[in-house]
């Protein structure tokens, strides 16, 4: 065989080889890419709100070693699953986004104290005026849930002054109940002298701790 038949042979051989190796090449797939990274989950978002007699508060927000304090009114913070950003919201924001959980919270706990003549279980007479503005606020929440809480002063031992401070609590009990309170909406416990307004010595008449204390939730 001449040697440009054997070079040319040679060459065919190569480029069939090379076509092969190629062939294989494109059959195998190519690795498969990694999934992008999951979204960070949001976990919530805090809000500072202002207070309603303009006194400055403020809130630490923590998570993991990072820290957002919240200083100013609408001042917020968003949590994520990995994170923890500040931003500032405004009141027509949290309107949008939170006022029908804002709407569904329970009226704030209203406190009342009325005071009594001593040793009895009548009111006083400016007492008997605030008994009326008592009673209108518990009327006014949907579903009430009243404590009163009868006190005495030190005058009498303390079986005497429980069963006083329990016939005045029971005294602002019923006339919570005449007014259409359900009765099971009102808990009446005494105190007796235990836990005086005013600190006195054992026998002392002092006005301030014969009283009743009303908490209105």
């Amino acid at each position: 065989m001449s040697d440009d038949r054997r070079i040319a042979r040679d060459a065919s051989f190569v480029v069939a080889l090379a076509s092969i190796v190629l062939v294989a090449a494109c059959a195998t797939p190519p690795p498969p890419l990694p999934p992008p990274p999951a979204p960070e989950k949001r976990l919530g978002a805090v809000v500072l709100l202002p207070e309603k007699d303009g006194r400055p508060t403020a809130v630490t927000i923590r998570r993991d070693d990072k820290q957002v304090v919240l200083d100013q009114p609408y001042a917020a913070a968003n949590v994520g699953s990995q994170s923890l950003a500040a931003y500032a919201s405004s009141q027509q924001e949290v309107e949008q986004e939170f006022g029908a959980a804002i709407a569904a919270q329970p009226a704030p706990a209203t406190a009342f104290v009325l005071y009594f003549v001593e040793g009895k279980d009548d009111f006083t007479d400016e007492s008997k005026r605030l008994l009326e503005q008592m009673l209108q606020e518990v009327a006014r929440r949907p579903v009430p849930d009243v404590l009163v809480v009868g006190h005495t002063d030190a005058v009498g031992t303390d079986l005497v002054n429980d069963a006083l401070g329990q016939r005045r609590a029971e005294a602002v009990r019923s006339a919570l109940i005449g007014r259409g309170i359900a009765a099971g909406d009102v808990r009446a416990i005494s105190r007796g002298k235990r836990a005086p307004a005013v600190p006195t010595p054992d026998g002392v008449a002092e006005p301030r701790n014969r009283r009743v204390e009303i908490i209105v939730r």
